[in-house]
């Protein structure tokens, strides 16, 4: 199962905030990382990792459905590259 915004907020709402509180840190938190990704601003958050904006070429590309060929726009992504701490605890101590 996927922890959720609201399970977020549960948490920090546990940590002592009021819930109205615990909304707000977290709408506040996330608004914070989506305006840098818009800006083409990468976001590094230290034991965790790190969200990064990268451009893709126009590319041809296929529908699967009709077997179409196509031209795929230029756009841009959203990357993430866990960190190394982040890494080793989810791997554990092998």
């Amino acid at each position: 199962m996927a922890l959720t915004k609201s399970d977020i907020v549960a948490a920090v709402h546990e940590l002592g905030f009021t819930k109205k509180k615990s909304v707000d840190i977290i709408e506040t938190l996330l608004e914070i990382i989506k305006n840098s990704l818009e800006k083409n601003e990468d976001v590094l958050i230290s034991g965790f990792g790190k969200f990064c904006v990268k451009a893709k070429n126009k590319r041809r590309g296929r529908n699967p459905a009709t077997g179409e060929d196509l031209i795929l726009r230029e756009r841009r992504v959203i990357t993430f590259k866990c960190s190394g701490k982040l890494r080793k605890k989810i791997n554990g101590s092998f």
